[in-house]
C-alpha cells in the first residue's frame, strides 16, 4: 500500500511541476526535461511515469479539473453562510442580488459555480491562466488533446442545463428560454469575463458585477415577490 501511495505522490509531484510552468510561462515552455528540473526529479523519473508528453498533459489536466471541482464545492457550500457580496479580497462568498439565493436553489448553485470560475483571487486566477495555457495549446496543436480537453467543460454546462431546467420547472425562468443554450452562453460569458480581469480591462469586482447582473435578468422576480413566471407542468 505505502509503495501505491508513494507513486501516486510522484505522479503528483510531476504533474503539478507542468501546472506551475503553464501558469508561468505557458505550455509552449513545459518540456520533458522543464518539468523534471522544475519537480526536482530526473528527466529518467518523468519518463518512467509519463511515456509521452500527452499522458502528461492529459493527467495534469484531469488534476487542474479536480482542483477546480473542488473550489466549486467549496463555493457551493459557503454560499449556506453568505450574508454579504463578495470581493476579490475576500473569497469565496458568491454574489448575491438584493433578495440572496438559497445555496439549495438552482439561482444558489448556480450563483456559487460560476462566480467560483471567475479569476477574483490567486486561486482562480492561477486556474484560469492555466486553462488558458490549454486552450492555447489547442489552438496552435488541434489534435494534441483531442476529445480530452473538453470533458469537464461539457460536464459542467450539463450540470448548468439541469439547474436551469430545474428553474424552469418552479417558475424562475422564462419557460421559453432553451436551457442548453442558456448554460452555455452563461459560461462564455464568465470565460470571457475572465479574460478580461486577467487582460487588466476590469477587476474582479466589476467582473461579478456584470455576472450578477446578468443572472437577476436571467432570474428576474417582480417587485411583489411572486414568481416571474409560471412552473412548467
Amino acid at each position: 500500500m505505502a509503495g501505491r501511495v508513494d507513486h501516486e505522490e510522484r505522479r503528483r509531484q510531476i504533474a503539478e511541476a507542468l501546472l506551475r510552468i503553464a501558469d508561468a510561462e505557458g505550455l509552449q515552455a513545459a518540456s520533458m526535461r522543464a518539468v523534471a528540473a522544475e519537480a526536482g526529479v530526473s528527466l529518467r523519473l518523468v519518463q518512467y511515469y509519463f511515456a509521452t508528453k500527452e499522458g502528461l498533459l492529459l493527467d495534469a489536466l484531469a488534476r487542474l479539473g479536480a482542483q477546480l471541482q473542488a473550489r466549486m464545492d467549496r463555493w457551493i457550500g459557503a454560499a449556506s453562510s453568505a450574508s454579504s457580496p463578495p470581493s476579490a479580497s475576500s473569497p469565496p462568498s458568491p454574489p448575491s442580488p438584493s433578495s440572496p439565493p438559497s445555496p439549495s436553489s438552482p439561482r444558489g448553485i448556480v450563483t456559487a459555480i460560476l462566480s467560483s470560475i471567475l479569476p477574483t483571487d490567486p486561486e482562480s486566477r492561477r486556474i484560469t491562466r492555466t486553462y488558458a495555457a490549454y486552450y492555447t495549446l489547442v489552438l496552435n496543436s488541434p489534435t494534441v488533446l483531442e476529445s480530452h480537453g473538453t470533458l469537464q467543460p461539457d460536464r459542467l454546462e450539463g450540470f448548468l442545463t439541469k439547474q436551469l431546467h430545474a428553474a424552469q420547472r418552479s417558475g424562475e425562468i422564462d419557460p421559453a428560454k432553451d436551457p442548453g443554450m442558456t448554460a452555455a452562453g452563461l459560461l462564455s460569458m464568465v470565460n470571457g469575463l475572465g479574460s478580461s480581469v486577467l487582460a487588466g480591462q476590469r477587476d474582479g469586482e466589476a467582473a461579478l458585477a456584470v455576472l450578477t447582473h446578468h443572472l437577476d435578468e436571467l432570474f428576474r422576480t417582480p417587485a411583489d415577490g411572486r414568481s416571474p413566471h409560471p412552473p412548467r407542468a
